[in-house]
């Protein structure tokens, strides 16, 4: 993704030349893109805890911050990800409010911005360590409760974990939830459910899930756990030392739907975020495995109700998608024409799904309105869709869903390009926006 260099000394921005230095040298040259960027992750801090396709770097959240009038003491992102706003924010010296409706990304977010006792993390890590060595599985099923393709022997004979690589994530899982202090015990499991993609028969990606070339060949011992988990711990530890002195540590992280906790964040100066995209996938599913390994999931019927906490994002549940009366031209005409070419859509529910998603977007931009002060903005990315043939440019969508709410535009302005779908040619065709909103 492009580097957005940040407007410096514009009007109103008050120290914020001051602050752009400060920020380049407390965490180095280098190391601002490696809090959040997707580009080469897998070796940078924090973000190697767990490997995230994000929309955005940590260098919008340091122009937010010099572009906004006023001073700037507090930030909001409604939909947290895996944190790149909360920690970009603790870095600046400003106070992030978080929410994730993802009990897993909500772990990875806290994980990484909560203050951590050393001395014992390194002692809980050893009572993990000795308690998995002297064999205390639990003696139950593996993985009651999680899908039948979970745990061999699957289902048609696929299966995402062996059994004796199963029984060991539970072994692990089990010694952790002993631990007495919450933090460690957070951190842990955070660092355990990173290690069950690699110790598992599948890969995952931004479109889903699915099984490894050759996995039927490749046999994955336990101790493969052993040493993810090991080796993930030391990364964690050694990231939170080295960052430990930030100049803000404290924050706000609110569990659950963004459409109804957003009344209740407290008053804002500034908000930073990217909502799921109108892009008919789940992505609750890119973190089943997760969830499902650490026991954030125990039956469907919760992995239902975490999918209905979720933006009307998708159809890949039936849910009810009326009542989207907003005021968007660009709205109206869109959900016309997909309903023109309703017989050759994959899924009949896309034009509602579409009018859905707006009034969500519209009902979060409320909550926020209500909270931000006069001349607080909003610096929102989102990803434009397209479906037979019909382009949802959901960025203009937005900046007309913000109108009546009382925001004015500051800018609308390209981001990147992201590859259509498989079945329209793989291209970088679609756009992906920031939208930028002051509140009147």
């Amino acid at each position: 993704m492009p580097q957005l260099a940040p407007a410096l000394g514009s009007p109103g921005t008050g120290d914020a030349v001051g602050i752009h230095v400060r920020f380049r040298d407390w965490i180095g040259e280098r190391c601002i893109p490696t809090i959040g960027t997707n580009a080469g992750s897998p070796a940078l801090p924090f973000q190697r805890w767990r490997r995230s396709k994000e929309a955005f770097a940590p260098e919008i959240v340091e122009r937010a911050l010099c572009e906004t009038p006023g001073v700037v003491r507090h930030i909001v992102d409604p939909f947290g990800g895996s944190g790149t706003t909360a920690l970009a924010a603790q870095f600046l010296g400003i106070k992030p409010t978080t929410i994730e409706v993802n009990p897993f990304l909500a772990d990875l977010i806290e994980a990484k911005i909560a203050p951590l006792d050393f001395d014992a993390a390194t002692t809980a890590f050893r009572c993990v360590v000795e308690r998995v060595a002297r064999g205390c599985a639990p003696d139950a099923p593996l993985f009651s409760g999680a899908p039948a393709t979970f745990v061999e022997p699957g289902r048609d004979g696929r299966y995402i974990f062996s059994r004796a690589v199963a029984s060991r994530l539970l072994a692990y899982r089990s010694a952790i939830d002993l631990l007495q202090d919450p933090v460690c015990r957070r951190l842990f499991r955070v660092v355990l459910a990173s290690a069950a993609i690699p110790a598992s028969n599948v890969v995952v990606s931004g479109k889903g899930r699915r099984y490894r070339q050759g996995w039927r060949e490749r046999e994955r011992d336990p101790g493969v756990v052993d040493e993810l988990f090991r080796a993930g711990v030391l990364e964690a530890l050694h990231d939170l030392r080295r960052f430990a002195s930030r100049r803000c540590l404290d924050y706000v992280l609110l569990r659950g739907d963004a459409r109804t906790l957003a009344a209740d964040i407290g008053a804002q100066d500034l908000a930073v975020f990217s909502p799921p995209y109108p892009n008919s996938f789940d992505y609750t599913d890119v973190y089943n495995v997760e969830l499902w390994a650490l026991g954030y999931l125990r039956d469907g019927a919760g992995n239902t109700r975490l999918r209905h906490a979720t933006l009307r994002s998708h159809v890949q549940l039936l849910r009810d998608f009326a009542g989207h009366e907003v005021g968007s031209p660009s709205l109206a005409s869109t959900v016309d024409a997909l309903q023109q070419v309703r017989s050759q859509l994959w899924n009949p529910h896309i034009p509602e799904m579409i009018g859905a998603y707006a009034e969500d977007l519209s009902v979060v931009l409320g909550h926020l309105r209500r909270r931000m002060r006069s001349r607080g903005r909003a610096y929102i990315v989102v990803g434009d869709s397209r479906y037979a043939g019909v382009d949802v440019p959901v960025a203009k969508i937005l900046a007309e869903l913000a109108e009546p709410l009382d925001y004015r535009l500051i800018a609308l302005e390209p981001s990147r390009s992201m590859r259509s779908s498989p079945q329209q040619g793989g291209r970088h065709e679609l756009g992906e926006m920031l939208v930028v909103l002051e509140r009147r």
